[in-house]
């Protein structure tokens, strides 16, 4: 199959007649859902912009399994470049949709899994590999969406999976036959589930010998029966099914997160790509958490430019962008933006090659790069806040502006500057509130303090990573110490 349109996109996820939970009620094929249709149209945007004749060359690449052209977020990373454009594609991505748009977590997750399910197989002698590679060949061939699923309920987070009082709340292996495996459990905060043709499936956690039932990773349809999607509530979000921007500021894309039930779902040999071998899964979660710290670089800073860009639009409208208060402000918003992309290409130009054959991101810098996306957007959304005004939480809703005894106050007494448009700068300021307070802060915030695991994950990974021997060593040198070990 050639690279499909964001339209051929929409009509295939159309075609799996997915169901789920949305808001207590069950929803036959969520593709035409209300609130889902925003979030699809955000991932057919990545379809259209790989035909796009200004951004092809940056949202495809010739894959190493097939020879042929592919959209980069089914990419197996060939070089330190392709990490570098990666980044810079997402960074694209905020720019159009200024949301999330889905696609990341699964990408990262092929890559994670391809070199992990190498080494594996070369140290004990399975073939996962072979698997892996035939099943993402068949996923670039048929240009799918693959959701990237990783994060267990947890329960009792003081103890370990086997040590549950509900071993469910970690997805494991119940089941096992001739032809396949069967699992049971769930998965949060999927993210664009609902909006992907296939579901990989990672374990959450760095396992033990003992806990080989809780390390398997597989991938399956995500219309597979005993699948059950509980769609994920955000704030303001009945405002998207209302499709109007005076009062959803952001109605034309969206983001999407679902809880994913595995009830006794069988998963076929093939589509196995971990089975048992624990001493692999800290590896493969490292691998995932890495990539995904690296795309945070990129997504989050898209969306962060059209966040800045609303507020210097804002600015202009209240008649004060001229102001030096409201410009210095921006500009730290923009520093802080462009040191979030800084960390982004850092760990993708200092990548390396695995054994696999495709790229690794630099472990520390992928770190250093979440564990500042943990911070620097809620300070950016904090200087939007100041620059927006109090009326981002205060706005009348569209129903009073198209009243014809409300209406007609709100023009008068919310007019800014001399020529522009009340209804414009309401639209404007229901954005910033979309992205600050409303369904896109998940996206934005919530997404970088949780997404790719919390702040301490990366602080961990960073002492880890840090070689701090390494620079007392150096020191000692300098100085001429020898001993003091």
């Amino acid at each position: 199959m050639a690279l499909m349109t964001g339209s051929q996109y929409m009509d295939s996820i159309k075609g799996l007649k997915l169901t789920a939970h949305i808001l207590g009620e069950k929803a036959d094929n969520t593709a035409n859902h209300p609130l889902v249709r925003p979030s699809l149209r955000a991932v057919a945007a990545t379809y259209d912009q790989a035909h796009d004749s200004n951004d092809c060359g940056l949202f495809t690449a010739i894959s190493p399994l097939t020879g042929k052209t592919v959209n980069r977020f089914s990419h197996l990373h060939q070089s330190a470049a392709d990490l570098v454009r990666k980044v810079e594609m997402q960074r694209r991505c905020g720019n159009l949709t200024g949301c999330c748009f889905q696609r990341c977590v699964g990408m990262d997750a092929a890559n994670a899994v391809f070199s992990t399910s190498f080494e594996c197989d070369k140290a004990l002698g399975t073939n996962f590999h072979e698997r892996f590679a035939a099943y993402w060949a068949k996923i670039q061939e048929n240009d799918f969406t693959v959701d990237g699923a990783m994060t267990d309920p947890k329960g009792d987070r003081g103890k370990r999976p086997g040590q549950q009082d509900d071993p469910d709340v970690y997805l494991r292996v119940v089941d096992r036959g001739p032809d396949g495996i069967v699992v049971r459990g769930a998965k949060l905060h999927q993210t664009g589930l609902l909006n992907s043709h296939e579901v990989l499936v990672m374990p959450t956690m760095t396992l033990r010998p003992d806990e080989e039932q809780f390390a398997v990773c597989f991938a399956l349809p995500t219309n597979t029966p005993g699948l059950r999607y509980i769609y994920g509530r955000q704030a303001s979000d009945t405002r998207k099914a209302e499709q109007n921007p005076a009062d959803a500021g952001n109605t034309q894309f969206g983001g999407q997160e679902v809880m994913v039930v595995f009830e006794d779902v069988f998963v076929p040999n093939e589509r196995i790509f971990l089975d048992g071998q624990t001493q692999f899964s800290g590896m493969l979660v490292e691998r995932f958490a890495a990539y995904h710290r690296q795309s945070y670089g990129g997504c989050k800073v898209g969306v962060g430019d059209v966040l800045i860009g609303a507020c210097a639009l804002i600015a202009r409208m209240n008649g004060v962008d001229h102001t030096w208060h409201i410009r210095d402000k921006l500009t730290e918003m923009i520093h802080l933006n462009e040191t979030l992309f800084a960390c982004g290409i850092a760990c993708s130009a200092r990548g390396h090659k695995t054994p696999a054959g495709n790229y690794m991101v630099d472990l520390l810098l992928a770190n250093v790069c979440k564990l500042n996306v943990t911070r620097f957007p809620y300070e950016i959304a904090r200087l939007a806040t100041d620059i927006a005004g109090g009326l981002i939480g205060t706005l009348p809703s569209s129903a009073d502006f198209d009243d014809p005894i409300t209406g007609p106050y709100i023009k008068k007494y919310l007019a800014g500057a001399a020529g522009v448009d009340t209804l414009d700068r309401i639209k404007v300021l229901r954005f910033i509130e979309n992205l600050v307070a409303g369904a896109g802060c998940v996206a934005y915030l919530i997404e970088s303090m949780h997404g790719a695991g919390p702040p301490m994950a990366q602080r961990i990974m960073i002492s880890r990573q840090a070689n701090l021997e390494g620079k007392i060593g150096q020191v000692k040198s300098i100085l001429g110490i020898s001993g003091q070990d």
